[in-house]
């Protein structure tokens, strides 16, 4: 029993050095094959427009609302919209769809392929070919349609083509309000032209 203990003890003593020579001898090898480092190479991933990136920031689906003086609400979202690098209070976005809800129960909606948001200005510009709808059944085209954000006013500074019930028209200029006794008028100006459609009977 002695003489395995002692043969045991010797191997142990044997290990407890030669295994860690063993492990330093791997490593030395392992540093001496590593393929040396060109410290003047460029990192892979160095050239990043930081500036790029700060411009392409975006935010999804973004949403506005509020309730105008006249006591409207009006709402307005996005697929995608970014800021302004230079001035902070405007906010350019995509595919917009814009609701304004009157008071007196009347709902306009308005789609745009893309559109500006000043909230300095209190405006939101909608361009890229906008179609406004309304509640007497008019389906109106612009290039441009202007929306107030604090009271309810909707301007098309240039033509408009519609269609409703009573027929087609064109016009140079569409605006909707509300006068003082708190109706909502849609009126069309500037060279309006009417092909009236008499009902089917």
């Amino acid at each position: 029993m002695s003489v395995y203990d002692n043969t045991y003890s010797r191997f142990v003593s044997w290990a407890k050095i030669l295994l860690p020579l063993a492990a330093l001898t791997l490593l030395s090898t392992m540093f001496l094959l590593a393929r040396k480092v060109d410290t003047t190479d460029s990192i892979p991933f160095a050239d990043v427009d930081v500036d790029g990136i700060a411009r392409e920031q975006r935010i999804s689906a973004p949403n506005y609302s509020g309730v105008t003086v006249d006591g409207a609400a009006i709402s307005i979202a996005a697929t995608t919209a970014r800021p302004d690098p230079e001035n902070r209070d405007k906010v350019t976005a995509e595919k917009l769809h814009a609701r304004i809800d009157t008071k007196d129960g009347g709902q306009y909606e308005l789609l745009s392929n893309t559109g500006e948001i000043d909230t300095a200005a209190g405006i939101a510009r909608l361009g890229g070919g906008v179609i406004v709808t309304t509640p007497s059944g008019f389906r109106v085209e612009s290039d441009q349609i202007d929306t107030a954000l604090e009271r309810t006013e909707v301007i098309s500074p240039g033509p408009v083509s519609a269609e409703g019930p009573t027929g087609k028209l064109t016009a140079g200029e569409m605006q909707l309000k509300a006068d003082e006794a708190g109706n909502y008028l849609l009126v069309f100006k500037d060279r309006v032209k009417l092909v009236y459609t008499p009902p089917s009977e």
